[in-house]
């Protein structure tokens, strides 16, 4: 929630507060109706702090209602007879116990089995009250209770009740917004996007969620307190899963990424039961096809159908893509902040004879790096070598089966990633592991705010620490990504995503610093850039990185660690692995320049198969396609080439239908793609292998290429059957059975063009499919991409200008969305001055 959006709804919520009552009545409902609407408000506000703003799905959070309500009832008869407030606190006393004690129990779990678990809790506490006569009434439930004076005030009166509820609601109001925005509140937010990167930031997730859990349970057992002393009686039905149900839909149909959407979903829900009850006692059935009906086309409630309306009324202004807003500038030295005090002479990082066994693969066997202070330590082999495994064994991610791991003079081998991030170690990853619905700032901010003292604080604005903000700019600034402090993270570039994500681990401010594929997705002059500022990082930090861009790691690196099939090849210098044969027979191949260099002949046709006309498209508001018009030839290899950010990911979800265009129109052959779904056009004959790879997890590779062909046998182009695949790709045959995410990278990568392919396919459309692949791998998939012209069209997007130039037969150039250059591509092979000006390269 932003300062503006909280500046207005914080009047606009205690505005409300005072009309309700007069509105209900106007509709002929009572002051009840009312108070009631405020009470289901607060308990779905409290809800909300798990389910909107943790990602937690309770579906037993009416337990922690009914507790509240029983007991203040039982404390004010058997304890504080004729008062309120004490009442009122055991109550909550009571209900904070009892979430933090359950809390510790059912947290240890994720996911489904906490929901589950939160099922099961509302069942049995049902059933407890509901047998328990002698304590809670039974069916009978508990009356007696009484609302005394309080202050002064007779809240016996309608009036003065709903008064003293409304000003009760708007406090927990007032105090869950300063939650939501304290350092406490971002964390949560951080932990609903990506857990396992906040623990890497040095946040031990499991207290913050426990402190959720309580605070959400309190606060639903207030509103639990208050509904009992409404209607003067408690019972067994809140705690009940329908009740929970009830509040859970409250939450979703308000909108649960809004602040006040809870509140507004407590209103809605008051004003249909009250209305359609008098029409139907089956009312609960329509209101669940609401529920359904919100959940399959409104996910963001109620709120987001006034967005939308809004938007409607006042379009937003048009923007470029995200990364168009960049400010760039030349390498510098690493900011003073970051620096770490003192220097250890010799070796600074030590991991000594790890081993990691996954079942009966042995990812890592006997490894020992040694990373001295202030140099630049690079990790390289080929994939499936065991280097992220073995980033991971030091990093905490996983635990050694043996070996220890020392950072200076202490041991971490075994620790949690929160304690190693204290410790001094910060880490990239692989696969880009980022907040993708924050913005790139608090991006940045989570990082650096994860090494302050607040970050435990509940109360204090995250945002009012001046020097955590002007840290976090001067890394943006640093980094280069200056301009984009206000773009969600999600919505950069992959490589603006790299960047983003090597720039959270640096803020961490790290005594070592592990970089996994750093440079990976990133445009030649990029690579130059953040390979500079990398080096320039290991002169202050001491870096250990894994890298496949072999030359540039022969241009940086101090040392160099080669490993092989999860054990160490080389150990010692960049002249040791660059001459060893060991290296170059089973790493490095014949090298990117001998590839590009053998001439391709062209299987290239004139019927035109795939066209784009004028194809724009939008992602929001960000006009990321503009005007975009090219043709694909029967047999032709196109690349589609740029900086990152120019548009090319996005061209290819467009015509997969990923990404829908907005105007223009796409066909394949002789038939239009305009409109059609993805599933359509992946059945039309269209093949896609996405950035990343995409891969269903626990699957294997046959379960894989079975669910890529299941529904596109439909003879729209070659068809592709088992045989055929793995005459393409032999290796697999050997891999057949095993689950896809236990594969090396390279291995994982044909797995997905494999897929693309099976079935009947016209065109095979790839996105970076050389990325993150060591020399030898990405030679392999050259030759296989080289035979594949003579079987479908391609359209390739990839950094390696010199591999994707040598395959192509022309190129089709992106900036800023826009179509710059379309010409053959032996031109820019040949030519370096023209690939500077057409690739700005």
């Amino acid at each position: 929630m932003t300062d503006r959006s909280e500046r207005f709804i914080l009047p606009l919520l205690a505005a409300a507060l005072v009309a309700l009552p007069f509105g209900l009545q106007a509709l002929g409902l009572t002051l009840t109706s009312a108070t009631d609407v405020v009470v289901f408000a607060v308990a779905c506000m409290g809800l909300n702090i798990l389910v909107g703003q943790t990602g937690l799905v309770s579906f037993g959070h009416g337990a922690f209602f009914g507790l509240g309500a029983y007991a203040a009832a039982i404390g004010q008869r058997t304890f504080f007879p004729g008062t309120l407030l004490p009442p009122t606190l055991f109550a909550l006393a009571v209900v904070a116990v009892a979430a933090l004690l359950l809390g510790l129990l059912i947290l240890r779990r994720r996911g489904v089995y906490f929901s589950l678990l939160t099922l099961a809790l509302s069942a049995l506490s049902f059933t407890i009250a509901f047998r328990w006569t002698a304590l809670t009434g039974g069916e009978s439930g508990y009356g007696g209770v009484e609302r005394t004076r309080f202050l002064g005030l007779d809240l016996d009166a309608a009036w003065t009740w709903y008064g003293l509820v409304a000003v009760i609601g708007f406090a927990v109001v007032v105090g869950l917004a300063r939650f939501r925005r304290s350092p406490v509140g971002t964390v949560l937010e951080a932990i609903r996007e990506n857990e396992q990167r906040a623990r890497f930031l040095g946040y031990p997730t499991n207290r913050y969620k426990l402190l959720a859990f309580t605070v959400s349970a309190t606060v639903t057992g207030l509103a639990g307190t208050l509904s009992v002393f409404t209607h003067r009686f408690a019972s067994a039905e809140p705690l009940g899963s329908a009740f929970s149900g009830e509040l859970l839909a409250m939450v979703v149909i308000g909108g649960m990424r809004g602040f006040a959407g809870p509140a507004i979903g407590a209103l809605f829900f008051i004003l249909f039961r009250e209305m359609l009850s008098i029409w139907t006692a089956n009312w609960l059935f329509w209101f669940g096809l609401l529920f359904v009906g919100f959940i399959l086309f409104s996910p963001d409630g109620l709120v987001g159908i006034g967005r939308r309306l809004y938007r409607m009324v006042r379009p937003p202004a048009t923007e470029d893509a995200a990364m168009a807003g960049r400010r760039a500038g030349v390498p510098e030295n690493l900011p003073p902040f970051l620096r770490p005090d003192g220097v250890i002479d010799g070796v600074i990082l030590a991991a000594r004879g790890i081993a990691k066994r996954f079942g009966g693969l042995k990812a890592v066997d006997g490894v020992t790096i040694a990373v001295r202070d202030r140099t630049l330590h690079a990790l390289i082999g080929p994939n499936g070598a065991g280097k992220t495994t073995a980033f991971n064994l030091i990093s905490g991610m996983y635990k050694p089966d043996s070996g220890t791991v020392t950072l200076g003079p202490t041991s971490i081998a075994g620790f949690a990633p929160e304690r190693i991030c204290e410790a001094g170690i910060g880490r990239s990853f692989q696969i880009t592991n980022l907040f993708p619905a924050l913005t790139v700032e608090d991006n940045i901010r989570l990082a650096v705010q994860g090494r302050r003292p607040g970050r435990f604080n509940p109360w204090r604005d995250a945002r009012a620490d001046r020097e955590a903000a002007a840290e976090t700019a001067e890394i943006l600034r640093w980094l280069g990504l200056a301009g984009l402090e206000r773009a969600e993270a999600g919505s950069l570039s992959y490589g603006g995503q790299r960047l983003l994500d090597m720039g959270v681990a640096l803020a961490t401010k790290p005594r070592v610093l592990l970089l996994d594929e750093p440079l990976a997705g990133l445009a030649a002059a990029e690579r130059t850039r953040i390979g500079d500022i990398i080096k320039r990082v290991s002169t202050e930090v001491p870096v250990l990185m894994v890298e496949h861009d072999i030359d540039r790691v022969f241009q940086i690196a101090d040392a160099v660690t080669v490993m092989n099939e999860g054990t160490v090849l080389v150990d010692g210098s960049v002249e040791d692995a660059r001459t060893s044969p060991k290296v170059q027979e089973v790493y490095i191949g014949s090298g990117t320049a001998a590839m590009a260099a053998r001439p391709r002949p062209s299987a290239a046709e004139p019927q035109v198969l795939l066209s784009l006309q004028g194809v724009d498209t939008f992602y929001g508001k960000s006009h990321i396609l503009s005007g975009v018009t090219f043709d694909v030839h029967a047999h032709e290899i196109v690349a589609l080439l740029g900086r990152n950010g120019a548009g090319k990911s996005t061209c290819l979800k467009t015509i997969t239908g990923l990404s829908p265009h907005a105007a223009g129109h796409i066909r394949l052959g002789t038939e239009t793609l305009d409109g059609r779904s993805a599933a359509a056009i992946a059945r039309a004959g269209i093949g896609y292998v996405p950035q990343g790879r995409g891969l269903f997890a626990g699957m294997s590779v046959a379960e894989n290429l079975e669910l890529g062909r299941l529904k596109r046998r439909t003879g729209n182009g070659v068809h592709w059957d088992e045989e055929r695949v793995l005459s393409y790709f032999p290796r697999l045959r050997e891999r057949w059975r095993t689950p896809a995410d236990y594969l090396s990278g390279g291995e994982q990568q044909m797995v997905a063009v494999a897929r693309a392919l099976s079935g009947d396919v016209r065109v095979l459309l790839l996105d970076e499919p050389f990325e993150g692949l060591a020399p030898a791998v990405v030679e392999s998939l050259f030759e296989t991409f080289d035979a594949l012209r003579r079987e479908v069209s391609i359209v390739i997007v990839d950094h390696n200008l010199d591999l994707a130039l040598a395959l192509s037969d022309r190129t089709v150039a992106l900036e800023r969305g826009r179509v710059m250059h379309v010409g053959p591509s032996q031109a820019l092979r040949d030519d370096l001055g023209l690939r500077r000006q057409v690739l700005w390269l």
